[in-house]
């Protein structure tokens, strides 16, 4: 009896002396793997400048993403590395105890309903480290929204616009509520700028409530990259199903929901409203706060919107740190207005010819003209108190969701002043023919509801639609 029991304690403590074991070559791959990710961050660091396009090529190889627009999102990505902050993570990540996702204490069950009670919202879902703080010192707040696939494009966006910045994020299922866990989780960890000035905020469709899953820290942090947010993004994203790939086609994007939750999380007096693949030019919170701090005596009816003129540059380029940059891609054929040749009345009223041959080039933003020659189907990207109207939600999927907006804008008595040397940038020379057919189609279902809205919008102001806006385009 006692060999039993003896033999008995002898087999539990070698069990438990083996797992003890396994344990531990756990966190050691864990920690080497932080160690490699720190040691190929200082090297790439050093690399970069020198090597981009090469960097660039290599990365991009046999990459081939469903969601477009991929490359020149990689392309800027490589100068987001910040190899102290990188250090400091590790350090802080030396067990699997600390490790934690993003939205992990997220109650599913809550949230409140959209006003057709077709989506579930979630108000600050995850709240920047700092962005009580940086929303109490700043006029401007940016204001944008995406689908769980356009996500990687925030990187960028936050390391130009160091304010802070509320974001709406769609997720279809349980599928991409993980994808944005785990990438979100990513980005915070790699890039201080979005862990203090970026604020989630999270809507999903009433008939798909996701559930958290757990997750395995160990293989999740071998996915992390904070060289590349792209490649991170894509690696990431393959977790997504093809139900709901399939649900997402069936299904219209709530964007007008999305605009109007995401500038409803700013905190500040003004908001620039944008879409996550907009990127703004460099230094431009501080000059915005600036030019809006007298902005009022310019405009004592408080109708006023600042536009930010949005061009679109090739991929293959750097992003233009200023705006003679800019000039100089423009003659070379290398950037333009953005949708001149998609469809040219989306910015055209913008007047891209003065603001260009307005040479101004020092720090400060000024006004370099009005917008005198507004017609309908213009869409800016402006800044604007945020008591302008709001985006009517029965325009969903595309089509007719931020032009309508603009109309009513126009119609209240809202005056357009287009700013200088600022600007704003979309990767991609885009060309009509790459637009889906499964666009037009859903254009022409909200032309139709325009045409109520019109109703509406003479009903509410007593102003007759100008006819001449609503000429047919070709």
């Amino acid at each position: 009896m006692m060999h039993k029991k003896y033999f008995s304690i002898k087999v539990t403590s070698i069990i438990l002396l083996f797992c003890n074991v396994i344990w531990t070559i756990r966190l050691c791959f864990v920690s080497q793997h932080l160690s490699n990710l720190q040691t190929l961050t200082n090297r790439n660091a050093t690399l970069l400048n020198g090597n981009r396009r090469m960097t660039l090529n290599a990365a991009a190889a046999g990459v081939n993403s469903p969601y477009g627009d991929s490359k020149q999102t990689l392309a800027a990505a490589q100068h987001l590395t910040s190899s102290q902050l990188l250090a400091e993570q590790v350090k802080s990540l030396n067990s699997l105890e600390s490790f934690s996702l993003a939205f992990q204490n997220l109650s599913l069950n809550l949230g409140r309903w959209d006003n057709q009670r077709l989506y579930k919202l979630f108000d600050f879902a995850l709240v920047g480290d700092n962005y009580e703080e940086s929303s109490a010192d700043s006029l401007i707040c940016l204001a944008t929204q995406t689908s769980v696939e356009r996500l990687h494009s925030l990187a960028e966006v936050a390391k130009q616009f160091q304010g802070p910045i509320s974001i709406a994020v769609f997720v279809a299922g349980n599928d991409e509520f993980t994808i944005l866990q785990y990438y979100v989780t990513y980005l915070r960890l790699c890039f201080d700028f979005i862990r203090s000035n970026v604020t989630f905020h999270l809507a999903y469709p009433r008939e798909r409530r996701p559930q958290h899953e757990t997750a395995d820290a160990y293989k999740l942090l071998q996915m992390f990259d904070c060289r590349y947010p792209l490649k991170t993004f894509l690696k990431i994203s393959q977790l997504r199903t093809s139900e709901t790939k399939r649900w997402r086609l069936r299904n219209l994007y709530p964007q007008n929901h999305l605009r109007n939750f995401a500038r409803k999380g700013c905190q500040t007096k003004y908001v620039f409203l944008t879409d996550v693949d907009i990127i703004p030019s460099a230094n431009i919170v501080p000059l915005l706060n600036e030019f809006l701090a007298t902005a009022s005596a310019r405009c004592s009816s408080g109708l006023c919107a600042y536009v930010i003129p949005t061009l679109e540059i090739d991929e293959r380029v750097r992003f233009p740190s200023h705006k003679s940059e800019l000039l100089r891609l423009i003659k070379r054929g290398l950037a333009r207005p953005f949708h001149e040749k998609v469809f040219i009345y989306n910015q055209f009223a913008t007047n891209f010819s003065s603001w260009l041959a307005n040479t101004q080039t020092d720090d400060r933003i000024s006004i370099s003209h009005q917008v005198t020659n507004y017609e309908f189907f213009y869409e800016p990207f402006y800044v604007a108190l945020d008591n302008a109207p709001p985006h009517d939600e029965r325009f969903v999927g595309y089509g007719f969701t931020r032009n309508s907006q603009v109309y009513e804008m126009y119609i209240a008595g809202y005056s357009f002043h287009v700013l200088t040397p600022v600007f704003t940038c979309h990767w991609g020379l885009q060309k009509k023919n790459a637009r889906p057919s499964w666009r037009e189609q859903q254009n022409t279902i909200n032309s139709k509801r325009f045409e109520i809205f019109k109703k509406e919008i003479f009903a509410r102001y007593k102003h007759p639609p100008i006819k001449q806006l609503f000429k047919t385009r070709t």
